[in-house]
């Protein structure tokens, strides 16, 4: 069994797989995206907290996911497209996962199990739920998808982790 995220596999949206032990020493933010969600501007937040803290070593990772009101329909390729004429996202974006149910990525299976993740674990609830985890690899938060990438709540436990 899985005992940190470290331990994962995923494919970035271009098609590469890249193993999560790469980001091993920095604090990490996952978040499931959607290109077509009420919350799609929450990737401007995003990408503001990437460029306010990538330097001192925070990395954001966003998995597009189409299990909320299928609102992720395009391919990795249309999806990498929007990310970065709409929102110029520059953070590190890997190809469309599922977050929930059947088929559920192994990374996600692994963040919101209760027994890999007692205190954040459970089901993801909508687009842009957020995990922050420690330099370590173990998982130091969760803030669900209407809290801004922005807010005080986010950037406090993001500074407080690096």
């Amino acid at each position: 069994m899985s005992k940190s995220v470290y331990d994962f596999e995923v494919k970035t949206i271009d098609g590469k797989v890249r193993s999560l032990a790469e980001y091993r020493g920095k604090p990490l933010l996952i978040v499931n995206v959607a290109s077509e969600c009420g919350l799609t501007p929450q990737y401007r937040g995003l990408e503001e907290l990437h460029e306010k803290y990538a330097a001192k070593g925070l990395a954001i990772l966003g998995f597009p996911a189409n299990e909320f009101g299928a609102q992720e329909p395009g391919s990795d390729d249309q999806i990498q497209s929007f990310c970065r004429t709409q929102y110029g996202v520059a953070f590190d974006m890997f190809s469309k996962v599922k977050v929930k149910g059947e088929g559920i990525h192994p990374l996600f299976a692994f963040l919101t199990s209760k027994d890999t993740n007692p205190s954040f674990g459970g089901d993801i609830k909508w687009n842009f739920n957020k995990f922050l985890v420690g330099k370590d690899g173990a998982i130091i938060g969760r803030f669900e998808p209407q809290v801004e990438p922005a807010s005080a709540d986010v950037t406090k436990a993001i500074e407080a982790s690096l």
